[in-house]
């Protein structure tokens, strides 16, 4: 780990997301914003079942690599799951889910400051 935790918990999010074919992800800095944490990742995943894979994938990924087991919430329906680790918050949701909510407008990410991953 570096002297960064947050900065590591975001990359190893983004490698777990890119390895389960996440879709439209973004990150989002949340330094200065709120307390909540320090970034929010927020990903869709194709179907019910795409979301809950990813989702499984990365508890179990945030585990293995030491840190508390992260809080989770909206496993049984899978339509928006949120993964909270104390450092990054990480949204993965069905596209339609995603769409109704649309928390990148809510946080801020259509400023050109903000990083959009493919």
């Amino acid at each position: 780990m570096s002297e960064n935790p947050s900065a590591d918990s975001v990359a190893l999010a983004l490698h777990v997301l890119e390895e389960m074919k996440a879709e439209d992800v973004t990150v989002i800095d949340l330094v200065g914003k709120t307390s909540l944490a320090d970034a929010m990742i927020i990903a869709s995943g194709r179907v019910n079942r795409h979301v809950a894979s990813i989702a499984d994938s990365l508890v179990e990924a945030l585990k293995a690599s030491g840190l508390p087991t992260p809080k989770v919430e909206g496993m049984p329906a899978c339509d928006w799951v949120l993964i909270d680790t104390g450092d990054i918050i990480v949204h993965v949701f069905r596209p339609e889910v995603r769409q109704f909510y649309n928390l990148e407008k809510m946080w801020g990410a259509d400023r050109p400051n903000e990083r959009l991953v493919s």
